[in-house]
């Protein structure tokens, strides 16, 4: 975590000297130590470090998601490269500073600066998406982003300074090992909802579709790669430090977020906007991982936790090649992206193995965490079947109809074509990247310990 931070702020540091170095400079720092902190945090050995006299704890959870943010941030980099002849250092500098602002949250042992870069990282989210966005309609999206989450995390407020005056510390280990207690359902939503939103849970989601469709390419992949999971890790670090647990409540947003899900993948199979369908296919996913997160078992949690990995991935993928899709058609409509197959084979094959991971196929990361969400969700209650099959079909229905729909057809004649080979290169070297963690993390992790939870379960249920 602390190379990858040296790393990006001398990046930072290079840029303001040579634009294309520093640029470059990052893209690779971010890579190859995300790659290592990937193999690192899935190894036999537990990960659990206090660091800078106890301000910073990483253990498996955090190292994860710190590695997944440099890796979107490589990527996202390296698909905006073409900004490079132009406006580079400003989207370079709200790039690389929402990665500082994602790491630090994700490894700080305060709750207090938790919720303080939890609401930071709002400010470059939304430069990103008011300064490169596509339309006009860009400055509502991010007044709607705004105002669902800023206002929804006020109570979250009111829970922290309510916890610092009542525990008197707001360190997460101290917290954690005092077992603080709160069983009041009030207290529960009060401190979940501003995850709820960020995650985004269904009927709250409305920001989202809005906030993509008006994103850049990077924008895009940033919120649908790292800054959903914001919602998700705060909700596994409450759950597991405060025991925010309260069953019948629980157990109503569970079945919230199931048959939300279930919605949001309807929604998806009627859609005609193909950035609108993977929008939506998040809320579809992140449904499920909220499931997880509210199961009340071990791997309900540990499997929420790939599953995020997994998405933040696939997502991110897709994304990437929507915006080159839309570079070629000049529009992000089904009706309109017809006939790929055999004309653009380099974004074919990679646009078929993406869908192939937003529809959890072997062998890939989406696969094995969804099964072990589908056992958890079940084993919690058998009434979530019928929802957790359906939202099953209904992803593999809509991921591979989006494919099928781009594949088939007549290809039209006034497309553009790729005849640059920078662009076939960068697809590859994206795409590449994301196949080669979703298959590999598949086969390692089974030796992730997460000893974190393990302690937090063998805790509770005594």
């Amino acid at each position: 975590m602390f190379s990858l931070l040296s790393s990006v702020l001398m990046s930072v540091i290079i840029v303001l000297i040579s634009s294309s170095f520093g640029w470059w400079g990052v893209i690779w720092a971010c890579q190859v130590n995300a790659i290592s902190s990937s193999v690192k945090s899935f190894m036999v050995v537990e990960v659990a470090y206090l660091g800078f006299s106890g301000s910073f704890y990483c253990d498996e959870v955090s190292s994860g998601f710190v590695w997944l943010s440099g890796f979107v941030t490589g990527l996202s980099l390296l698909s905006m490269s073409d900004l490079l002849c132009g406006e580079a250092k400003s989207f370079f500098f709200a790039v690389s500073g929402l990665f500082v602002v994602l790491s630090v949250c994700f490894g700080t042992s305060s709750v207090l600066v938790f919720y303080m870069l939890f609401e930071i990282s709002l400010i470059p989210t939304l430069s990103l998406i008011c300064g490169w966005g596509y339309q006009p309609e860009r400055l509502r999206a991010g007044k709607y982003m705004m105002v669902y989450t800023v206002g929804a995390s006020l109570p979250l407020l009111g829970f922290i300074v309510f916890v610092f005056f009542d525990g008197g510390t707001l360190s997460f280990v101290l917290l954690f090992s005092v077992g603080m207690k709160f069983l009041n359902w009030v207290v529960f939503l009060c401190a979940m909802m501003a995850f709820l939103v960020k995650s985004p849970a269904y009927m709250v989601h409305g920001w989202l579709p809005k906030a993509h469709v008006e994103a850049p390419v990077a924008g895009s992949m940033f919120l649908a790669g790292v800054l959903l999971k914001l919602g998700g890790y705060g909700l596994l670090r409450f759950v597991a430090v405060f025991g925010l647990w309260s069953g019948v409540v629980l157990s109503c947003l569970t079945c919230l977020c199931l048959f939300g899900g279930v919605v949001a993948s309807i929604i998806c199979c009627c859609q005609v906007d193909v950035k609108s369908l993977v929008a939506y296919s998040s809320v579809g996913h992140m449904s499920l991982v909220l499931g997880g997160l509210m199961s009340e078992s071990f791997w309900g949690l540990g499997g929420s936790y790939l599953l995020m990995l997994a998405h933040g991935l696939s997502s991110c993928g897709l994304f990437y090649l929507v915006g080159e899709l839309y570079k070629v058609y000049g529009s992000r409509m089904l009706f309109v992206m017809r006939g790929g197959v055999g004309n653009l084979f380099g974004v074919n094959l990679w646009l078929a193995f993406m869908c192939g991971f937003n529809a959890a196929a072997p062998p890939s990361l989406s696969l094995w965490s969804e099964v072990i969400l589908c056992i958890s969700l079940i084993s919690y209650s058998m009434w979530f079947s019928g929802l957790v099959g359906v939202l099953g079909f209904l992803s593999c229905l809509y991921s591979w109809s989006m494919y099928c729909g781009t594949q088939t057809g007549c290809y039209p004649l006034w497309v553009r074509s790729f005849g640059q080979i920078s662009y076939t290169f960068g697809q590859g070297v994206i795409c590449s990247g994301i196949v080669f963690l979703m298959t590999a993390l598949s086969l390692c992790c089974e030796h992730s310990k997460f000893s974190y939870l393990k302690k937090f379960f063998f805790e509770y249920d005594k």
